[in-house]
This record gives C-alpha cells, structure tokens and sequence, in this order.
C-alpha cells in the first residue's frame, strides 16, 4: 500500500527545483538595487573563493544604489576586480572605503533579454522537474516488478506523480510571470 513517504523524496527533489529556480531570478538585475544579484560573485580572499556578502556589508540606501563596504580594506580592490568581471553589466565605484554599484534604468531591448533568460531558467526547471517524474514512474515501475506493489498502485502512483509535477509546472510559471513582470517595470 502506497503512502506519502513513498512520494515524500520525489516531491523533495522538486521542491528544491523551484527553491534554485527562486535563486536564480534574485541574480536577474531587474532595474533596482537587489543584493541577491552579488549572490553568484566570489572574491579571492586569502586564497580561497569567498562571496562577498561573507567579507563584506551590502546596504541599499536608494532604490537603484547598492553599497558594499568590506569589513577589511584590503579585500577592497578584490572586490571591485570580481564585480568587473562579472555578467552583471554595472561599473563598481571604489571610494577607498565601499565601492558603490548604481543601477541605470533598464532600456526596453535589455528587459526583453532578461525576460528570454528568465523563460530560459524556468524551461531549465520544468525539464528538471520532468527528470524527476520520468525518476519517480521508474520507480514505482521497478517496485511493481518485485511485486511490492500491485498495478492499479502503480498507476495510482504515476497518477499522483503527474498531479505533483503539474503543481510544480504551475508553481514554474508563476515565478517566471512574476520576474517578468517585475522586469517590465518602468
């Protein structure tokens, strides 16, 4: 007999599909300031890849301003090297104490590149959460070959599995809608 600690591991797995997918739309620049855009970028702090936010305070003092002041000034200069090379498209200004990142407004043609990578991540996540479905009716198939289940359970499962991967799939699309909203923002 099926329960739920049977889908418990499945349900897990997807689940932190949609937390990562979260993830990644925070590092989206969606025209104001967000510190979770600093999330991806490591500094070389005394030899080891560090994130900033572990070496450093980010404040917001204005809607499209980040500060970021290192709790130690020599990991200054790091840090503006690792904004530089990042993708996030914004000159770090270094005052000798913080380095400042001023978000421009976003013209029209950049939001609609952000919102092809926002569908491109949670086309990302839909397929991970598929992987996931295809995992679970796999098996619930090898549990019906060694005849722990029965195959009305089994096709229960892969009933229930379909009903939690559509939750998730619309789960996806909400966030997806909601990013992009929030990037066509003026």
């Amino acid at each position: 007999m099926l329960n739920k600690d049977d889908y418990k591991q499945f349900i897990e797995k997807m689940d932190k599909t949609i937390s990562f997918l979260k993830e990644q739309m925070n590092t989206v620049r969606a025209g104001r300031a967000n510190p979770a855009i600093l999330d991806r970028i490591t500094v070389q702090y005394y030899g080891t890849d560090t994130p900033i936010n572990q070496i450093a305070g980010i404040a917001v003092p204005e809607a499209r301003l980040l500060v970021i002041t290192p709790w130690d000034g020599s990991a200054l200069k790091e840090i503006e090297k690792a904004i530089q090379k990042s993708d996030i498209g914004i000159n770090p200004q270094n005052d000798g104490k913080s380095i400042k990142l001023i978000f421009p407004p976003l013209t029209e043609e950049r939001r609609l590149q952000l919102t092809k990578l926002t569908k491109t991540y949670g086309e990302d996540a839909k397929t991970a959460v598929r992987n996931v479905r295809r995992e679970a009716v796999e098996f619930f198939k090898n549990q019906k070959k060694k005849s722990i289940i029965t195959e009305d359970e089994q096709k229960d499962s892969e009933k229930e599995i379909q009903n939690f991967t559509d939750k998730h799939i619309t789960e996806i699309d909400k966030v997806v809608a909601a990013k992009d909203k929030e990037l066509m923002e003026i």
